[in-house]
């Protein structure tokens, strides 16, 4: 990968760390299900206009409906637990819980994906994310029940999240990639929109230039330019190569929370994102040898 390529990519890895920061601004005076409900509409038209032009095929083949259906239930909800979680707690303790998926799709795909198989390396990562939240919890500053709930929430989303990036791994090779992004989005909307309906205490309250702006940035930036940048990246540099910079993610989340939305960053805090970013520098980094697994099981569940 070529400095320019590289300093993209990680560029690309912070907006989608600030990603949770633009969800609580939006939050401010937008129901969590609106908020979620106007993003992915949002970025619905985008993908699929970006499809139309660049000649992507819409049509399914059969069979590929009710796996998008599969998928499309994980997804609802998964982003349903997330808004709802982050509406209780803070942007930099979501971006910390939220930097566990990785390490949980690991640990997935070890026994329902063939060619992934746990090594010594990737448990040590894993041990270390997994320390860093526990790390989090453990933080007594912040043990409200409501605070605690919106971790849990996010957590679950998390642990959806995780299984429907291994489920996706499973089948993708039947999809263009982004059959696996826009059809979700457009099924999920109806069930952002009827919780909004019924859960959102107010749908749209107090409308701001920031709130239109965290918006319009969660649709265009991270959910669609973000997805067509990193798709060819993707295809081009390989999924090892890209993965090594996803610890830049909690790095922005946090940073960027302290910053613009004051959230407190104490030493816990510290801690805690020093132990899941070192995690994931470990898990993805390019072996000089080809690692050997433990505990191999059968391929065949």
């Amino acid at each position: 990968m070529p400095v320019s390529a590289a300093v993209f990519t990680a560029l690309l890895c912070a907006l989608f760390g600030s990603n949770v920061v633009a969800i609580k601004v939006s939050l401010t005076g937008l129901g969590a299900f609106t908020t979620a409900g106007l993003r992915f509409a949002m970025a619905a038209v985008a993908v699929s206009v970006w499809a139309k032009v660049t000649g992507r095929k819409f049509a399914l083949k059969p069979g590929q409906l009710r796996q998008l259906i599969i998928i499309s239930i994980m997804f609802s909800v998964q982003l349903s637990m997330f808004y709802t979680g982050l509406n209780h707690t803070t942007a930099s303790r979501g971006a910390l819980i939220a930097n566990l998926q990785p390490f949980l799709t690991l640990l997935f795909a070890h026994f329902f994906l063939p060619d992934e198989r746990m090594t010594i390396r990737r448990v040590l990562g894993m041990s270390l994310g997994f320390i860093g939240v526990a790390i989090l919890f453990l933080d007594q500053n912040m043990a409200a029940a409501s605070v605690f709930l919106g971790d849990l929430c996010i957590f679950t989303a998390v642990i959806i999240g995780a299984a429907s990036a291994v489920y996706s791994k499973r089948i993708i090779s039947d999809f263009q990639p982004f059959h696996m992004v826009v059809y979700p989005m457009i099924m999920a909307l109806p069930v952002f929109w009827i919780n909004a309906w019924f859960w959102d205490g107010r749908m749209f309250g107090t409308i701001t230039p920031q709130v239109v702006g965290s918006v319009i940035y969660q649709g265009l930036v991270t959910a669609s330019f973000g997805f067509v940048a990193w798709k060819s990246l993707l295809k081009r540099y390989g999924t090892v190569t890209l993965h090594s910079f996803l610890f830049i993610m909690p790095v922005s989340g946090v940073t960027l929370a302290g910053w613009l939305l004051g959230d407190p960053i104490f030493a816990h805090t510290l801690i805690s994102l020093a132990f899941i970013s070192v995690g994931i520098v470990v898990v993805y980094r390019v072996p000089k040898k080809k690692p050997i697994p433990i505990f191999p099981l059968s391929r065949n569940i």
